[in-house]
């Protein structure tokens, strides 16, 4: 393989870190590269907030569920979902935009979802580790609140980066099979493959370093499917103007 593909397959969460800042000027050079990210009509409908502020960075890691490495990282990111930009932009030309379409919270946050991973990767390209935050999730009027978010920006998640204080494992992914397809949906074989791979991580978690963890991916599904996950996310993204209509 070559070195982008096996960057690529080398990807760990890092959920300790040093406390080594980054050069100066690198993140804003990371996320220049981050911005090649492809882009829907080239909306580029996202914002990244830097948390500098330490008073900040202790209040997001309350409000998103006292993960102690947002405080740690040398740095720590909000990527928003933001069509206010897009709006004012087209009402500059003379319309009347049309707002709170569900395609435009799509575009959106597959937009901020595609310039992230960008980001992640050029930051493991650099030697640094990252780790998603999906808890900014679970208070986002507060989150809102804090970094003074308008109508039509919300948070999708948080992204510290910095220099790992830790060599975790790489997690096994699904087998290929289960997630390419040829010419139509066909999941005849998935059971049997997905039983297969849920054997193979109870062996990853029973040997990971420092880990206790009896588990296996399907065990791990269960509570997003077992109960109501984060209910109040539709009510506070039509709240931010992004009404799905």
């Amino acid at each position: 393989m070559n070195a982008v593909l096996e960057l690529l397959k080398s990807h760990r969460s890092i959920r300790k870190f040093t406390e080594q800042p980054l050069p100066n000027g690198l993140l804003e050079k990371l996320i220049a590269a981050a911005q090649g990210a492809s882009s829907s009509n080239h909306v580029q409908a996202y914002s990244i907030i830097r948390i500098s502020d330490p008073c900040n960075r202790a209040q997001l890691k309350s409000l998103s569920g006292e993960q102690a490495y947002i405080e740690q990282a040398a740095e720590f990111l909000v990527f928003c979902a933001d069509m206010k930009r897009n709006t004012e932009a087209a009402a500059r030309t003379g319309i009347e935009p049309t707002m709170g379409m569900t395609e435009q919270l799509l575009v959106a946050t597959i937009d901020t979802a595609l310039v992230a991973q960008n980001l992640a990767v050029a930051a493991e390209s650099e030697g640094l580790g990252i780790v998603y935050i999906g808890g900014v999730r679970n208070n986002p009027g507060a989150i809102s609140e804090l970094l003074k978010l308008p109508k039509h920006v919300y948070p999708v998640f948080g992204m510290c980066i910095g220099y790992a204080d830790q060599d975790p494992e790489v997690k096994p992914r699904l087998p290929l099979a289960t997630v390419l397809k040829q010419d139509y949906y066909d999941n005849q074989h998935d059971p049997v493959l997905v039983d297969q791979y849920d054997s193979e991580m109870e062996r990853y978690y029973q040997a990971r370093t420092g880990s206790n963890k009896t588990s296996n991916w399907s065990q791990s599904m269960a509570p997003m499917f077992s109960g109501k996950l984060r209910p109040h996310m539709r009510e506070f993204l039509i709240k931010q103007g992004f009404e799905m209509k």
